[in-house]
C-alpha cells in the first residue's frame, strides 16, 4: 500500500528581507552623514544638480570629509541590493517559476545596483581637491552623481519591480496588494526617465526610492522559503 508524504524543502541563500534592511539602512545612513557632517556656513545640503552651480561648487569644496563619508556608505548600499536580486532570482526559481520576468527582474537589480555604485563613486570624486577648482569639473561629477544614482537607478529597479510582481502574480506567491504596489513601483521607475527630457517627470525618482525601500522590505517578509511536495 502506497502512502503520500510531504516534504518540505527549505531555499538555501541570503533572506531577503535582511538583505532589504541592510540596504535601505545603508542607504539612510549615506543621506545623514551629509547632512550631520557638513559644514553648517556651507549652504544647502541637499543640493539640486539643475540649481546654481557655484552654490554646489563651495558646497562640495568645504565639505570633502561629508562626501567621503556619505559616498562611502552610498556605495555600500549597492552590495546588497545586488544579492537581493540574485537571491530573488534564485528563490524564485526554487519556487517553480520558470518565466523570462525572473532574468528580466535580475537584470534590473543589477543594472540599479550599478547606478547606485556609480552614484557613489561620482560623489566620492566630488570630494578631490583638484575636482571642485574647476566649475565645469563639478558640475559634471554632480549631475553624473544624479544620473546614475536617480533615472538610472530607478530604471533598473523599475525592472526589478517589475519581473518580480508578475511571476509573483502568475504564479500566486505573493499578496495580491503586494504585487499591485510593485507594478505602481515599476511604472514611477520607467516613467523617471522623462526626467532626461521633461524635467517635472523626476518627481517620480523619489516614489521609486522610497517606496521601493517598503517594496524590497515585504517581498523579503512575504515571498515563500518552503516548497512542500507531495512523494508517493
Amino acid at each position: 500500500m502506497k502512502t503520500n508524504t510531504a516534504i518540505s524543502r527549505h531555499h538555501a541563500g541570503p533572506p531577503l528581507l535582511s538583505l532589504a534592511v541592510v540596504h535601505t539602512l545603508l542607504f539612510v545612513i549615506s543621506v545623514a552623514a551629509l547632512r550631520l557632517l557638513a559644514h553648517p556656513a556651507a549652504g544647502s545640503q541637499v543640493l539640486n544638480p539643475y540649481g546654481p552651480p557655484e552654490a554646489a561648487r563651495t558646497f562640495f569644496a568645504a565639505n570633502p570629509r561629508a562626501l567621503q563619508v556619505s559616498a562611502f556608505f552610498l556605495f555600500g548600499s549597492a552590495v546588497p541590493l545586488a544579492i537581493y536580486a540574485a537571491t530573488v532570482l534564485s528563490q524564485l526559481r526554487f519556487l517553480g517559476v520558470r518565466a523570462a520576468g525572473t532574468y528580466i527582474a535580475f537584470t534590473g537589480g543589477l543594472a540599479a545596483s550599478f547606478g547606485i555604485a556609480a552614484s557613489g563613486l561620482c560623489s566620492w570624486a566630488l570630494s578631490i581637491p583638484e575636482a571642485t577648482t574647476s566649475a565645469a569639473m563639478t558640475r559634471v561629477l554632480h549631475f553624473m552623481t544624479y544620473l546614475c544614482g536617480g533615472p538610472a537607478f530607478a530604471a533598473g529597479f523599475g525592472l526589478l519591480a517589475a519581473g518580480v510582481s508578475i511571476t509573483s502574480f502568475f504564479g500566486r506567491l505573493l499578496p495580491r496588494w503586494l504585487v499591485w504596489f510593485g507594478m505602481l513601483i515599476a511604472v514611477a521607475g520607467e516613467l523617471s526617465t522623462l526626467g532626461l527630457i521633461w524635467l517635472p517627470m523626476t518627481v517620480a525618482i523619489p516614489v521609486t526610492r522610497f517606496g521601493g525601500f517598503v517594496w524590497l522590505i515585504a517581498v523579503g517578509v512575504a515571498l515563500p522559503k518552503r516548497l512542500t511536495e507531495q512523494n508517493s
